[in-house]
């Protein structure tokens, strides 16, 4: 911890109200402070009172971030973090039958960091970029969900009337469909559609997967028979829809953009040839895009025999189960570690992988330490 803490607190959070107890000296205290500026600047006076240094006050909460903890850090104070369901371990030993309120939270936090801060985490402050960049990933993060609702719902009006143009491409969302649908927004329309007019729409969005001259054949194959009304009631959905889909597309894409300019911020200066990168650049190669990061090669930073623990850290979000009783690796974890273990091997910047010691279908049929 450095500086020998003296004060223990216990800071059961809320969104009115904190509940927080102090086990000092005279043994614990306890005080409710109002969540606004006032009352968290009041909370912090008053632990820092309390010791003659705020180094020698240890404070524990259930959250590592938020306004409480970055006040309490300004001032000096030590912070620790604890996951709760580890908290529900240590709340049995004042109630063995597991009953909760905001007093005894608190008392449980304070009297738990001074018995066993081992089990706390001390936390950091965080580089600004860092804090900035972990908001953009959250943004980016929600803008694809809901991208990929506002999707469903165009895929599911053309279902309705129009289900010819979803052979076009299976990604509906695309501003290239979008604009291609406003061109021909019903299967009637569709029959005036000239194949130049779809050329210019593929054209200006740099589509060449797609010709004009199929898109047009797809799009005048025999309509649907639906009720009066259904066509225009679903051009009407798509319309709506489609307005938001622009504008969301065009978050996602500023968002990728200030992502990929905090990691080179991050990432500083390019690493000498033959040099290996300090742990915080290679850590930073990927701090929120994740596989993407790992695989790109665009990437010159990329992991280079990194410890375990920083491949469990960049693997966490990604989906693990425990091993069954005929301890039979789970194909889908197996695949992950193998595309890990090869995003991190040296040759994978230096130069093309070398001659493998195991075929492949024997490398696919080994199961994972």
């Amino acid at each position: 911890m450095g500086i020998e803490p003296l004060v223990f607190v216990g800071i059961d959070w809320a969104s009115t109200e904190h509940q927080v107890c102090l086990i000092g000296a005279d043994g614990p205290v306890q005080r409710v402070f109002a969540h606004d500026g006032d009352g968290i600047g009041t909370m912090v006076d008053w632990l820092v009172a309390k010791a003659d240094q705020p180094g020698q006050v240890a404070v524990a909460i259930e959250t590592p971030h938020g306004p409480i903890v970055e006040a309490l850090m300004d001032r000096g104070i030590a912070v620790f973090a604890i996951n709760p369901k580890q908290l529900d371990r240590f709340r049995d030993r004042f109630s063995p039958a597991g009953a909760k309120d905001d007093r005894r939270g608190a008392l449980v936090l304070a009297s738990s960091l001074r018995t066993g801060s081992h089990w706390f985490r001390r936390v950091e402050a965080l580089d600004p970029v860092v804090v900035e960049l972990r908001e953009w990933s959250r943004m980016a993060e929600e803008l694809k969900q809901e991208c990929v609702r506002l999707t469903n719902g165009v895929r599911q009006q053309l279902w309705r009337y129009y289900p010819q143009m979803l052979d076009l491409t299976e990604d509906v969302g695309a501003d290239w469909f979008l604009a291609l649908w406003t061109k021909a927004p019903t299967p009637a329309e569709a029959m005036r559609l000239t194949e130049t007019e779809i050329a210019k729409v593929l054209a200006a969005h740099r589509i060449r997967r797609v010709t004009a001259h199929d898109a047009l054949a797809i799009l005048r194959r025999p309509a649907l028979t639906v009720a009066p009304g259904t066509a225009d009631a679903a051009r009407v959905h798509i319309t709506a829809v489609a307005e938001r889909l622009n504008l969301v597309n065009w978050q996602i894409k500023t968002v990728l953009q200030r992502i990929d300019g905090l990691v080179e911020q991050l990432a500083g200066p390019e690493t000498e040839p033959g040099k290996i990168p300090s742990s915080a650049t290679r850590q930073s190669c990927a701090p929120c895009r994740g596989w993407e990061g790992l695989s790109s090669p665009r990437c010159s930073r990329r992991l280079i025999k990194p410890s375990r623990r920083e491949i469990t850290r960049l693997c966490a979000p990604s989906p693990v189960w425990p091993r069954s009783r005929s301890r039979a690796a789970d194909p889908v974890v197996w695949r992950c570690v193998r595309h890990v273990l090869a995003a991190c091997e040296p040759s994978s910047i230096t130069g093309p992988a070398s001659q493998p010691s195991t075929t492949p279908a024997v490398a696919a049929a080994t199961p994972p330490s």
